[in-house]
């Protein structure tokens, strides 16, 4: 009988093995890798803002245009004279990156006496590379201008927006 049992013993542990050995011929392992890439915050600084130049009105609407490089374009009417610039932006951040740029499409320009005009808005590219010392856009737009508009100083804010692609 001890050794009949011996025997059942042995078949079992063989069973056991055999088991053991069939699971592990049917595993399989793969190893995967964690990746993380770090860009540094952006930051976004106004160096020059959006000139329309000193504009003399008329007896009829007209526009006043700045573009993107600073050029001006006085409509029918209008007498413009001093300084002209389109608003420029700084951007910094991480060295070869893409940033996506926008912001607002037009700005309400509120007079200091009465009145008010509206500028659309206009973006010198929709993205900037960034190199060793960041990038840049600039923003021009064109300005509706009354007939016989209000006298005054007129000033409007707008938002512009820099993101990573």
């Amino acid at each position: 009988m001890r050794n009949f049992g011996m025997k059942r013993a042995l078949v079992g542990a063989a069973i056991a093995a055999l088991a053991i050995n069939a699971s592990a011929a049917q595993a399989a392992t793969a190893t995967g890798t964690a990746k993380a890439k770090i860009l540094r915050q952006i930051q976004l600084t106004n160096t020059s803002d959006l000139q329309f130049a000193t504009i003399i009105s008329g007896a009829t609407a007209s526009t006043v245009s700045v573009s993107t490089a600073g050029g001006v374009s006085c409509g029918a009417g209008l007498t413009c004279t001093g300084t002209t610039t389109a608003a420029n932006f700084n951007i910094q951040g991480t060295n070869g990156a893409v940033v996506l740029v926008g912001g607002d499409s037009s700005v309400t320009l509120n007079g200091s006496i009465s009145g008010t005009m509206t500028a659309a808005l206009t973006y010198s590219a929709p993205n900037v590379t960034l190199g060793a010392t960041g990038g840049a856009f600039q923003v021009g737009g064109t300005l509706s201008v009354g007939a016989n508009q209000a006298s005054g100083d007129y000033t409007g804010t707008f938002n512009v927006t820099a993101d990573y692609q």
